[in-house]
Formats: C-alpha cells, structure tokens, sequence
C-alpha cells in the first residue's frame, strides 16, 4: 500500500521519519539518512543514536531532503536531494535512492536521472503511486529556465524513469510538494512559496491538475518550508509539519479536523517534539510490528533532554558548567543531553550525568544548580540526587524534589536552574517554572 494513503491508517500502529542534521554551528551536521518512530505522529524518538542509519557513497556523498514511500508490494524505497551542504547554486539532475524491506537495511544504493534540464537542481524528490498511470511518479523541485516549478517523472522501479515533465507550475515560483492521495476522492500537494507553506487540491493526478487548486492562504511560524502532511491513526486530525527555512532548523506543527478546509490552527509546542537537530523530515506510517522491530534493531536513546514546560522552545542544558534553559536549537547540542543514572546518594532517586563531560552532574550549591565532577562525596551525591514526581504543573509531565533539601524543586528562574521550595499550593507559574518534559 502506498504512502501516504489515508484510507490505510487503521492498519499502522506508529510512524516512522527520516530526516538528515544540521545545527546551528555545524556539530550536528550530518548529511546522511537518519531514522526516527513515533507511535502518536507527535514525539519523537530517534534511533541508532541520533547517528546516521545510512550514507551515500556517490554523486556528493552527502543528502539531504530524505523521503520513505511504502510501495505497492509492501517494501520500502528511499529518495533524496543528492546534496551535501547548502550550495544552492549547485546543479544536479540525480537523486540518491534505496531499496529497504524493514528500514533496518537498505540495500540496492544507486542514483538516479530524473531530468536533462540545464543548471538546475532535483531537490526534494517524493513519490507516490499513481493508479490511473499505473507507475509511481518522482516529483522533485527544479527550475524550467524561467522559475522554480515541481517536475515529475514517471517509474515502475526506481531505476528506470520517464522522461520529465511540469507536474505543478501555478505562475509563480514554488519548492517542496508534499502529496497525499485519495482522501474522499481529493489529492492534495502542499508546497512552500516564499517563506509560506501553501496547499492545493484536485480530484486528478495528472500533470498539471493542482495548477489551480490552491486552497489555503499561507501557513508560517516566522519562515517555513518542507510541508509534511500526517494524519491521526486514531481520529479524524490532520497534522501538517513545516521546517524553519534556516539552518537553525525547528519543526512547526499545524492541526485540522478537516484537510479540505485548509483550516490549520498551530499545535500546542508541548505536545510535540522533533529528533534531535533533524531537517527537512519525511513521514510515513508503519505497523506496530515494523516499529518495535525498528527500536530493536537500531537502539533507542541512552541520553534524554529536557524540556521546559512552561518554555516549550527551551532545553535544559549546561552553559561555562552552569544549567539553564535556553531556545533549541544552540552548539554545542551535546549540552543539553543528559544521561539518567540511578541517584548517586539514594537509587530510588536519580542524578543527571552530562554526556559530553562524563564525570559532572547537576548538583545544587548555594540553591543554584551547576554542572561539577563529582568527588565522590557523601555531600556531592545528596547535591545530585533527586526524585522525579508527577509534575507540579501537569501531572503528565514531570518535577524533581531535591534529596537533601526536600521542601525545594528544581525549577528555573530567569532561566537559570535553582532549588526553591514549592509545593501544590504554590501559584501556578511557579509550579510551571518547576515542570519539566522528558525527549529524546
């Protein structure tokens, strides 16, 4: 069954991404195939160590842009823009593209033509199975010598392909089609033009078809591009994600109880959290089978972040050895993981050991919470030790009482860490400040 496809949701349990990295100063950049699951299509857990699952070997070595289609026969293909960087200007008319049957190998590597246009590009390829063509159509961004349009070409084995033709030119320049097919009779393409996500709808596939479609007005969180469109597995809500058009890459979510409204209101940023430093996203659904065989071959996480409650655009992290929040995404990345450890004074609690400087923990002093090596102790052990609790401002969530000072909870204040006593009846800001949601 082909991907998306609306009306086979009731037989996936989760979601799988694939994605590739950059941070804001370029430690996390990582320009190969990175896997994430999720089983609610909101948080997201990364695999295999937030490492690459696969890297190309050809044309630039480097990819971004990655999409997964589920093909007719149940398998797996892989796509991507067959660039490594952000050099706009460079031309190529091949995509990077593999074979999987269960996302934990990928095999048949190769690139593939899929355009003879001068100087241009074949960004963001995607695909989905045309049924009155028989054939999967590539769509992919490439300028026609006059503006950037979406091209299509035509394949029954990623190999061999069509020659290309103008899928979607509305007039004006446009990049990053996102299509989902067969819902109620309706397509629907989302695109980006200028730093707006756009969407558009046709009861065709054909090239051209969408040319007049468009439906919604711009959906934006300060500059947006690389549309994702999901829906629930358990209700009748539609998610669409965009990616910030910078390198400081942050998904954005949107939500509609109605694709064919164009209708999007934004999703409340707790609810949701991207791998981490992940751009540019491609999402398809999979089984509940698929992907606990996913975690289990690739690994989940030995590290957590964590994010503020109250702040949900800032993280936890340590900063010249002192721990506050800061906005996501910043280098060095590492700061904010944390590796969990039973606690140091007391196992039934725990202790936050920094994972880029093994040995320290956060410890409280003076009522301040600071990143130091542990000396082993009895003091330093009760500093670092705290038990984790329903959260003070949302029982989903989670707050840490501190072990030896056992009235206090960390929280933040001017976005710095601290211990402060708190409790229930506290005002509920300050319970907020003390909030915190565990990701990967």
């Amino acid at each position: 069954m082909p991907a998306p496809q609306a009306d086979a949701a009731p037989a996936y349990g989760g979601y799988a991404m694939a994605y590739f990295t950059e941070s804001n100063q370029g430690s996390g950049d990582r320009y190969a195939l990175h896997l994430a699951v999720s089983s609610d299509g909101l948080q997201w857990t990364p695999l295999n160590q937030n490492a690459p699952v696969a890297t190309p070997t050809a044309g630039t070595k480097g990819l971004r842009d990655p999409f997964i289609l589920r093909k007719q026969d149940g398998t797996f293909t892989v796509l991507a823009t067959d660039l490594k960087g952000t050099n706009w200007t460079e031309s190529n008319q091949y995509i990077h593209v593999w074979d999987s049957t269960d996302l934990r190998s990928f095999t048949g590597y190769r690139r593939i033509k899929v355009h003879s246009l001068p100087a241009t590009h074949a960004w963001a390829p995607e695909a989905f199975w045309d049924p009155a063509r028989q054939q999967y159509a590539v769509i992919y961004s490439a300028h026609n010598g006059t503006r950037d349009v979406i091209m299509a070409s035509y394949t029954t084995d990623f190999t061999n392909v069509s020659a290309a033709e103008t899928y979607f030119d509305p007039g004006f320049d446009i990049i990053d089609a996102d299509v989902v097919t067969g819902v109620n009779g309706m397509n629907y393409l989302y695109y980006k033009r200028d730093h707006a996500l756009y969407g558009a709808k046709s009861a065709s596939l054909a090239p051209g078809a969408f040319n007049n479609g468009t439906y919604t007005g711009p959906i934006s969180h300060g500059g947006t591009e690389a549309p994702v469109l999901t829906k629930s597995l358990t209700g009748t809500t539609w998610y669409l994600w965009g990616d910030t058009y910078t390198p400081n890459g942050v998904f954005y979510a949107w939500q509609t109880n109605d694709v064919a409204t164009g209708n999007w209101a934004p999703v409340d940023q707790r609810t949701y959290t991207q791998p981490l430093n992940s751009k540019h996203a491609g999402i398809t659904p999979i089984t509940t089978a698929e992907l606990n065989a996913l975690k289990a071959a690739w690994g989940t996480p030995h590290w957590t972040r964590m994010k503020s409650y109250n702040h949900p655009d800032r993280y936890v992290r340590h900063l010249n050895y002192e721990a506050r929040i800061d906005t996501y995404p910043f280098d060095p990345y590492r700061d904010s993981q944390w590796k969990t450890v039973p606690g140091l004074a007391d196992g039934a609690g725990i202790s936050f050991e920094s994972v880029n400087h093994p040995g320290r923990f956060l410890r409280h002093s003076g009522y301040s919470v600071l990143l130091h090596t542990n000396d082993g102790s009895p003091g330093f052990a009760a500093d670092a030790t705290f038990y984790p609790t329903p959260g003070l401002g949302a029982s989903a969530a989670v707050s840490y009482r501190s072990y030896n000072f056992p009235t206090r909870y960390l929280r933040h204040s001017g976005y710095k860490l601290r211990i402060d006593p708190l409790s229930p009846t506290s005002s509920l800001g300050d319970r907020q400040d003390a909030t915190f949601l565990l990701t990967g």
